[in-house]
């Protein structure tokens, strides 16, 4: 189960409070304890200084109104007394004094505190000791006072009972604070989801809403997906419309070639305008299958660019591929690979159409003048280098844009106007660079592309 935000930031802020509230009462019915003994502990002590002054004062035969009050209720409840002269002879107050519960203790000590038993009850004890005279007996007289614990726990009962309390009302307090105070909070994001919301599915205009500071990264990362998606959209709206227009004259020319061949007067009129048909489709389909090649270069996903490719082997097959089309045309096709193996990161299949792109480019755009196209391989660096150089007619510098973008072509040819740009989308797929060399005679394109272990570290 997933929380909300507003009970997840509630949580957050309560449980350590309540953690705190926690150790604070738990430390409070200590300090409460230690508090009731010490004042409970004071209290035996007045009453029974104020019991021996009055049996000095009126030598044993009665206690004032005064300290008969005291007795009546102290610290919230009443306290008993007992006094016997040196000699163990009962002096005043109750019969017998409590017995200890358990231990021992200093009988020469002046004030003694222990727990006691008085009548099954568990008492609190004083034991106090002081010289004094009455009717001519000298010596120390001893005062015994004592209480129910009872009293004592109901004492500490009551102040851990309104400690928690207060801490109760307290958390609850913040509690309630909280979460109105998280709501409160949360409103801008609230009016941002309405505001989101509200929109249509084609609208990827700029987030330009006020936020809170908080949320102002979130805002920026979502604006940048929603550029990210617009460039997308507006990328394959072009694909699709640059696609219908490169393809209806294709389409258009085998149509009519099509109805050429039905309307035929002669087998062998028909058998030749088959041809014608069948060549054109070719055009087509060869369009069609770059731009789908175009298309899966750009949405590739990245862990279809992590297999390892064996650069050296697929320039040997894709040249060996080439060598009847261009031995045809009476263009020399060569290769120059070095002996051992040479690995990038990359797609095997993207890298290979790259490569092929690059070739087919030589001979559909290399001219009359073209008569050699060399393949080769070399390492620079952390980069591998595809060259592919022909001694074509060449390409103006001027040019170079066009001939790079979708569709683009320096001059009339049977070409696309695919090719390079196919080579170009792979190249930055991987990481990788495209470069065209104009000078001097024919065009060199340099498709570079990171080594494995440069791939790797990066």
């Amino acid at each position: 189960m997933t929380l909300s935000l507003r009970l997840r930031l509630t949580l957050i802020i309560l449980l350590p409070l309540l953690a705190i509230g926690t150790a604070v009462g738990f430390w409070q019915v200590s300090n409460a304890r230690a508090t009731a003994a010490d004042l409970f502990d004071r209290s035996l002590l007045s009453a029974a200084l104020a019991i021996s002054a009055d049996v000095e004062r009126t030598n044993g035969n009665a206690i004032s109104l005064e300290t008969s009050d005291i007795l009546a209720d102290t610290s919230g409840g009443p306290v008993f007394y007992h006094v016997y002269a040196p000699d163990g002879i009962y002096v005043l107050g109750y019969a017998t004094p409590p017995v200890p519960s358990s231990g021992t203790y200093a009988p020469e000590a002046e004030v003694i505190y222990y727990d006691g038993r008085y009548h099954s009850r568990e008492v609190r004890v004083l034991r106090y000791r002081s010289e004094t005279t009455i009717d001519g007996v000298s010596g120390l007289f001893t005062y015994t006072v004592w209480q129910d614990v009872a009293v004592r726990n109901a004492f500490v009962s009551d102040l851990v009972l309104r400690t928690f309390t207060v801490i109760a009302v307290l958390i609850g307090s913040v509690a309630l604070v909280v979460w109105f105070g998280v709501s409160l909070g949360l409103r801008p994001l609230l009016a941002l989801e309405d505001a989101i919301s509200r929109r249509s599915s084609d609208d990827l205009r700029p987030i330009k809403r006020a936020v809170p500071p908080e949320t102002v990264g979130l805002v920026t990362r979502l604006n940048s997906l929603f550029r990210q998606v617009e460039q997308a959209m507006e990328t394959q709206s072009t694909l699709i419309s640059n696609a219908a227009h490169q393809l209806r004259n294709p389409i258009a020319g085998v149509l009519a070639m099509a109805e050429a061949v039905h309307s035929a007067p002669t087998d062998a009129a028909a058998r030749e305008r088959s041809t014608e048909v069948l060549e054109a489709a070719r055009r087509a389909s060869a369009l069609a299958n770059k731009l789908l090649t175009l298309e899966r270069v750009q949405a590739a996903p990245p862990q279809a660019l992590q297999s390892e490719v064996d650069v050296t082997e697929l320039v040997t097959e894709t040249v060996k591929a080439f060598q009847s089309l261009v031995e045809t045309r009476g263009v020399e096709l060569v290769s120059r690979v070095p002996d051992s193996a040479a690995t990038v990161v990359a797609d095997r299949v993207m890298l290979g159409e790259a490569l092929a792109n690059l070739i087919d480019n030589a001979v559909q755009h290399g001219g009359p003048e073209l008569t050699r196209i060399a393949v080769s391989l070399a390492s620079k660096g952390d980069h591998l280098e595809i060259t592919v150089q022909d001694n074509g007619k060449g390409l103006a510098a001027s040019d170079v844009s066009t001939a790079l973008a979708r569709f683009g072509q320096a001059g009339p040819s049977d070409g696309s106007g695919l090719g390079l740009s196919i080579a170009h989308a792979v190249a930055l797929r991987h990481d990788g660079s495209l470069d065209l060399q104009t000078d001097g005679q024919g065009l060199t394109v340099v498709l570079r592309l990171p080594l494995a272990h440069a791939a790797t570290k990066t």
